[in-house]
């Protein structure tokens, strides 16, 4: 489990996403469908949030509530160019408080 906050020191996360951006290029073949996860806590309005990340782009989401209902988790399959794409909308979910980036 990842979760990045974005109050991470600049060089913390330069780094992250540089590794980041070697691991994808090694292992995908892009363009390509990518499946995003992410945990909030059951809040319509970061919900929401997260959607705005992803409009424009083609994608499906699905959610799910907890056994409690205490947290959702969301999971996108997203069509994404190349790695540089991926991260750039894990930047903007990273923008989010509370998310945890699975």
């Amino acid at each position: 489990m990842i979760e990045v906050t974005g109050n991470e020191p600049f060089d913390e996360q330069a780094e992250f996403y540089a590794s980041l951006k070697i691991n994808l290029e090694k292992n995908h073949n892009f363009p390509e469908d990518y499946l995003y996860k992410f945990i909030i806590v059951n809040n319509q309005e970061k919900l929401t949030e997260i959607y705005k990340v992803f409009d424009g782009t083609k994608n499906t989401f699905s959610t799910r509530e907890s056994s409690n209902g205490k947290y959702i988790s969301i999971t996108i399959q997203c069509f994404v160019l190349d790695a540089e794409h991926v991260i750039r909308l894990y930047q903007e979910v990273a923008k989010i408080e509370g998310v945890i980036m699975l």
